[in-house]
């Protein structure tokens, strides 16, 4: 107790031999006990009490619990309301504050119901729950164990009066009610396992067996219970003890349980036949008075067991040992059966030295076995011919007898006097027989009746425990393969027979215990315990068996791999049954044990380890022992938690934590993945002293350094971690009035060196005050609620210990309560209990002010773990914490993404695209680099391919080239990738570089770190060696993107600009790098949908060219006009393209119906081809399409846009003849361009006379508009095809402001004709009235054939020539229309 406590009053109410060692201990921690016993109970746990010295005797409840800190109370249902609500009861005397104990007898609905009304009562105690017992396992040899349940804060309470007690543990669990549930469950074992102890024990004595023989093998054997070992000496010495605690306690305690099974509908079988017997025994009557149990039982069962224990008694080991000490020499051992266990035995009898020559029907088995040096044969004749000891280790009788009498069996063959082991579990009975049937033979075949105990390890190290009975000579003959075979040998007296009828009792037990263990889990999961606290608690106490122990794991784990099989215990109680009927000897709860096998055998789990027989209850009542959180509804969960707190309480917090006192937060990284939420953050990839210290002196808010300390073995991440450290102490102590804050950012899904890196930590930089953990981050569904940590997927969240990130295959861990995984990732070095937890609703209902008090409370060195579901949750966390750093403490925090923006203040930003950053268009490619293995992964890998079939180029590297073959192998797969990966990224294509998808792992977790390191070195060397600069570079996966970033691309430093996709960082990487200005892509292997990864690389894939109404848009919003410049050969489409590069412009390639007659589809083609390889925008136009035809044509052949041109026809045809085209291309995604009004002039051979000429009417345009639908106009206010005359263009600007007026109002953009010739002022006047693109032939077409003229040596410099001079013609323009710089 500690010293503010010394002098504190502890009330006992009720007392027992518990209650005794309890209050000794109170005393000797120098506490006032006071105690009140009822005065009709037995005075002498009064008496025992005042004789320890200090203890005071009170007349009433009420007076013994006034001024008390603890009362303690141990009653039952009957006297529960009188002792507490009295005249003189507990109520009446209990100050405030007080903690009351109950250890009582009710069922949980009493429990309840006590505790509502204590609380109207009294609203100002505390109740708790309690089961106390002593320890019983080595652990907690003859400790007092408190386990108390009740609200956290009143159990808290309580274990710091407990806490300094001497040889006391104590155990805080779950709301009230549950200590009491858990003592139900340890009773009903108690019941279960006493009754079968009785039964066993009779059997085996009716068997002919000396039960002190029975107890001493058993003891020490997987039949044992702490039950059998406690109660049979008791049972064979007629101990009155017993008999009394059968009557008060054991029938008690099982109408409890038996009660509470009732009020929760739940079935006990095993419990409801061991309750009967236990009330048989105790309430019998025999000759008119009551009997012992002892009587009952004997009459029962027609064995005088008390007489039988008074028989001489020998000693089974020492005889054992006599007999190997006298045996004869054997080489040569024929072997059948070499199941599970068989091969252990047959392998361990080859490394001790024997011959042996083995037969099984399973060939792969025995080849394993001839690859060990081993003997093979076809048939169990041909095994048995000249050996001179056979075994026979088959799983049954059925199979025994084949192998000895069927076809090409081995008795027929076997020599005169050879010995035969007999090691299945079969019957006495069948033993028997087969003895009888052997010296039947006359040829001295001796028999050994040998079963074995002891599982599938053991057997293969020899160190099984063997019962053996035979003749001596026969076991003289055996003895020293039975020695080799064994680690504790028993010969038991009886013949052949006696070794199986111990081995029957053995097993009758073993069945019982795995059936019993599988009653009271399901019961507890029934009674919502947690089944995996139950079981660590059971372990201690009195209801524990070897069997519950072994199996439990099995269930919690729900992992069924075959050890035993459930059809293993069908048989063996088959046994047990078949036995006890011969015997006459009637036995319920081992008939019980075996109708359960039955049943799980009838329900498909035969072949499954034998704790599947827990099946049967889950699957009868639904509950699940499995000692995982279920998976829960993602919506339900969240919808039920309590509201957020209304404020945002950061940003005054992180301006004083940061700025005020000069503290930055460093985070150590162990994977690129981390930025995962911040932006506009350093990522250092180096932290020499220097560099620190430069980083320092910025005084930013925080900056990273990647450690990639994940892809290390423990001991190098460690000291990696230290020696960061050690720098940063270096760098600080140079910075006067400076200090930092670590931040261990780590996985959300638990994997990484944890405890490693946090003790290298404090290693460097002292003890801290707590260590934090804080898995949540929302953006890759990782929420953590009532401690358990869960991964969000398909709209449920699953527990992260049932997920595939557990299985890694270096960090792998089973649990998914963070307290647990502690436990589980220290070793036990920090127990569950150790762990203190914020919750949700304390975040959620008392805020940043409650949060630092909790941590400020802590003990030094406490570990606490952050329960959170969204990111005010986090933010409400974080500024309670910087409230108590504030304060003075210091803390260590191990989190994933989401706690480092929310501590250090950053406000979330949408994810960034392509276009944000100012790329243009490119014709590279991108380049996407994945080495992650999680399955995630994988299924975003395959999405991506499905998804970009078109456009991805993917090249599959072979992780068994590159990881395990020789080293010319490697480097030709890495060159095989890299020729492949340069060819693709220059011809434009996103290239894919992936692993094999087949996972490769080490025996060992070092050996598969091993396998990743080759991994990962070779996509590093490939990255090294690609030439081409790609568009971006995205890899995925953490390992991956570390080393590619900081190895492959030498980065020394960068910065996240933000993400890419929520939960996706976006680097871009110092100037040091070998790609600066490169985006860089860091995907985590465990973020996002399965589509992810398409999105991404779809959203930074090269743009597809631009559409028309994209450059006319973009013209409009600018104010400038795009020049549509008409094309007829490759020069002229290399002119327009290269002039529009260079200007950095957006360009139309313009084809005319005649251009199109000459040049057909592959002037088209090129047209197209050149815009989609430009890097800048550029469309191609389809012009004055005056035939429907023609244009149909012209739909189909990739036109981004084309004119129809009706100005020829009278208004009416014309909008009929355009809106039907109209209607036609815009289905396509095409826009439609319309002439209204008529220029003059010839173009292209096509001849408008003055006469026909006519401007467009603002009246008509409007009507047109309207009724076509069309996306630009093109007008005529006085500009002409071809020439203009001497005097220059005369233009109507009037009707010019009118038509744009009109457009507008509609949206459609003004084209104007004939720019050709039309004064650089009177240009730039129509852009500013409204006109957006301007055709261009004349001047262009003018400038190719000038070129002509000009004599030139070959056709390649005429082409030249003309392409330049075309080229310069349109930059000119571009400058003109003010495009250039636009694109």
């Amino acid at each position: 107790m500690s010293s503010s406590s010394l002098s504190a009053v502890v009330a006992f109410v009720g007392a027992d031999d518990l209650s005794l060692a309890l209050a000794a201990s109170f005393l000797r921690s120098g506490a006032i006990v006071r105690f009140y016993i009822d005065p009709e109970a037995d005075e002498s746990a009064a008496r025992t009490l005042a004789e320890q010295g200090g203890g005071v005797t009170c007349a009433s409840p009420a007076e013994a619990a006034r001024d008390a800190t603890l009362v303690i109370v141990l009653s039952d249902a009957d006297g529960v309301d009188e002792l507490f609500f009295g005249s003189e009861g507990i109520v009446k005397g209990l100050c405030t504050e007080a903690v009351v104990l109950i250890r009582s007898m009710l069922v949980p609905s009493h429990l309840e119901k006590l505790e509502l009304k204590l609380s109207d009562e009294k609203k100002d105690i505390f109740l708790l729950d309690g089961y106390i017992f002593i320890g019983l396992s080595d652990e907690l040899k003859q400790k007092i164990v408190v386990v108390a349940s009740g609200r956290e804060n009143v159990a808290k309470r309580a274990e710091q009066i407990f806490s300094d007690l001497d040889n006391m543990i104590y155990f805080a669990e779950g709301e009230f009610g549950c200590s009491s549930k858990i003592k139900l469950v340890n009773d009903l074992l108690e019941s279960i396992h006493f009754v079968a102890s009785t039964e066993a024990m009779f059997l085996g004595v009716r068997a002919g067996i000396h039960p002190s023989i029975i107890y001493d093998i058993i003891s020490n054997a997987a039949g044992s219970s702490r039950i059998f070992v406690e109660a049979v000496p008791k049972l064979l010495s007629g101990d009155p003890l017993l008999i009394g605690s059968l009557k008060s306690l054991l029938k008690k305690n099982a109408s409890y349980v038996m009660d509470t099974a009732k009020a929760v509908t739940f079935p006990l079988p095993l419990l409801s036949v061991a309750y009967q017997q236990l009330m048989h025994g105790s309430s019998a009557v025999i000759g008119g008075e009551p009997a012992s149990p002892l009587k009952v039982w004997e009459q029962l069962f027609g064995v005088n067991i008390i007489d039988a224990a008074s028989q001489p008694i020998y000693d089974a080991s020492k005889l054992a040992d006599q007999l190997v000490v006298a045996s004869k020499e054997a080489k040569k051992v024929g072997f059948i059966g070499l199941g599970a266990m068989g091969f252990g035995m047959a392998s361990h009898l080859l490394k001790s030295g024997f011959s042996v020559t083995a037969y099984d029907v399973y060939k792969p088995t025995l080849a394993r076995f001839a690859e060990l040096g081993g003997l093979s044969k076809h048939s169990p004749e041909e095994v048995s011919k000249d050996v001179e000891i056979l075994i026979i280790m088959v799983a049954n009788e059925v199979q025994a007898e084949s192998v000895l009498y069927g076809n090409a069996g081995a008795v027929p063959v076997l020599s005169a006097g050879t010995s035969i082991i007999l090691s299945s579990t079969v019957s006495p009975g069948f033993v028997t027989q087969l003895k009888k049937r052997l010296e039947a033979e006359g040829r001295e075949i001796q028999l050994v009746d040998a079963p074995v105990s002891g599982g599938v390890k053991r057997a293969a190290d020899g160190t099984l425990t063997v019962m053996v009975s035979g003749t001596d000579e026969a076991l003289q003959c055996t003895g020293s393969v039975l020695s080799a075979l064994s680690e504790k040998l028993y010969a038991i007296k009886g013949g052949c027979g006696a070794a199986s009828s111990v081995k029957m009792v053995n097993q009758l037990l073993a069945g019982v215990h795995i059936a019993s263990a599988a009653e009271a889990m399901a019961f507890g999961a029934r009674l919502n315990l947690r089944t995996r606290r139950v079981f660590e608690i059971i372990q201690h106490a009195r209801g524990y068996s070897w069997m519950f122990g072994n199996r439990v794991p099995h269930m919690l784990d729900n992992d069924y791999s075959p050890y035993s099989a459930v059809d293993i215990f069908v048989k063996d109680l088959g046994i047990v049954s078949r036995e006890s009927s011969n015997l006459r000897i009637p036995l319920h709860v081992s008939s019980i044990a075996h109708q359960l096998f039955v049943a799980g055998s009838a329900s498909g789990w035969g072949r499954f380890d034998d704790g599947a027989v827990v099946k049967v209850y889950e699957t009868l009542t639904g509950v699940k022992v499995e000692g995982s959180p279920p998976i829960l509804n993602k919506e339900d969960v969240l919808r039920s938690l309590p509201v957020e707190w209304p404020e945002v309480p950061m940003d005054d917090l992180v301006s004083s934590a940061s700025h005020d006192s000069k503290k930055v937060v460093v985070v150590l990284d162990d994977d690129p993945t981390g930025t995962q939420t911040v932006h506009d953050i350093d990522v250092l990839t180096e932290w020499p002293v220097e560099a620190l210290r430069e980083q320092f002196l910025k005084l930013p808010t925080c900056f990273f350094i990647l450690t990639n300390s994940r892809s290390m073995i423990a001991d190098k991440a460690a000291l990696l971690v230290k020696d960061i450290c050690q720098n940063l102490e270096a760098a600080a102590k140079t910075v006067p009035g400076f200090s930092y804050t670590v931040v261990l950012r780590g996985d959300s899904t638990l994997r990484g060196h944890f405890p490693e890196e946090a003790d290298a930590v404090v290693s460097v930089l002292g003890d801290m005050d707590a260590w934090i953990i804080c898995p949540f981050f929302l953006q890759g569904g990782r929420y953590t609620i009532d401690d358990i940590h869960y991964v969000a997927e398909s709209g449920r969240l699953i527990p992260a210990g049932e997920t595939e990130f557990a299985k890694d295959a270096a960090f792998g861990y089973t649990s998914s309560n963070l307290r647990q995984w502690v436990q589980e990732k220290t070793r036990g070095r920090i127990s569950e209990n150790q762990v203190s937890t914020i919750s949700i609703s304390l975040l959620r209902k008392e805020g940043p002010n409650a949060v630092c008090q909790h941590l400020c409370s802590l003990e030094k060195g406490s570990v606490c773990i952050i329960n959170a579901a969204s990111e005010r949750d986090m933010n409400v966390f974080a500024a309670g914490m910087i409230q108590a750093e504030l304060k003075g403490k210091r803390f260590l925090c191990r989190t994933a993404a989401s706690f480092v923006s929310a501590r250090i203040g950053i406000k979330p930003r949408p994810p960034i695209r392509p276009s944000e950053l100012g790329l243009k268009r490119s014709l590279a490619g991108g380049l996407i680099v994945v080495g992650s293995y999680v399955p995630k992964t994988t299924k975003q890998v395959d999405e991506l391919r499905s998804q970009c079939m078109q456009s991805l180029r993917v090249i599959e590297v072979s992780v068994e080239m590159i990881s395990l073959k020789s080293t010319e192998d490697r480097d030709q797969e890495i060159s095989r990738v890299v020729e492949l990966g340069n060819a693709y990224i220059q011809s434009g294509r996103d290239t894919l570089v992936v692993t094999s998808r087949q996972l490769i792992t080490g025996r060992t977790p070092e050996e598969s770190l091993e396998i990743n390191y080759k991994v990962s070195s070779a996509l590093v060397e490939i990255v090294r060696r690609i030439s081409s600069r790609p568009r971006y570079i995205l890899a995925k996966g953490g390992i991956t993107s570390s080393d590619l970033a900081t190895k492959a691309l030498e980065a020394r430093r960068a910065k996240v600009m933000g993400q890419a996709l929520a939960g996706v960082p976006l680097w871009q990487l110092g100037p040091e790098s070998r790609h600066p200005g490169v985006p860089y892509i860091v995907f985590p292997g465990n973020v996002g949908d399965n589509s992810a990864l398409a999105k991404v690389v779809q959203n930074w894939a090269c743009p597809s060219r631009s559409s028309t109404k994209e450059l006319l848009l973009n013209a409009e919003n600018s104010g400038y006009a795009v020049g549509a410049f008409n094309v007829y050969n490759l020069e002229g489409i290399e002119a327009v393209t290269a002039a529009a590069e260079a200007e950095g412009s957006p360009a139309i390639l313009q084809v005319h119906p005649s251009a199109l007659k000459q040049g057909g589809v592959p002037l088209v083609a090129c047209c197209i081809a050149a815009a989609e390889q430009a890097n800048v925008p550029i469309t191609v136009h389809y012009d004055h399409g005056t035939s429907k035809y023609d244009l149909l044509e012209a739909l189909e052949m990739g036109f981004d846009s084309v004119m129809v041109d009706g100005s020829h026809l009278p208004l009416r045809e014309n909008i009929l003849y355009t809106k039907n085209i109209c209607s036609l291309a815009h289905a396509k995604g095409i826009l439609v361009e319309a002439e209204l009004g008529r220029l003059s002039g010839t173009e292209d051979g096509l001849t408008v006379q003055e006469y026909e000429a006519r401007f467009t009417d603002t009246a008509q345009a409007e009507q047109f508009i309207d009724e076509t639908g069309i996306d630009a106009l093109a007008v005529c206010i006085g500009n002409v095809h071809g020439k203009y005359p001497p005097s220059g263009p005369n233009l109507r600007f009037d009707l010019l402001k009118e038509l744009r007026a009109l457009t507008m109002k509609k949206g459609v953009s003004l084209v104007l004709h004939g720019a050709s010739g039309v004064p650089h002022e009177l240009v730039k006047e129509c852009i500013n009235l409204g006109v957006r693109k301007f055709n261009v032939n004349t001047e262009v077409r003018n400038s190719y054939l000038e070129s002509l003229r000009k004599p030139q040596k070959d056709l390649i410099q005429v082409m030249e020539s003309a392409k330049e001079a075309m080229k310069a013609v349109v930059a000119e323009k571009m400058r003109l229309f003010g495009s250039a710089g636009k694109a």
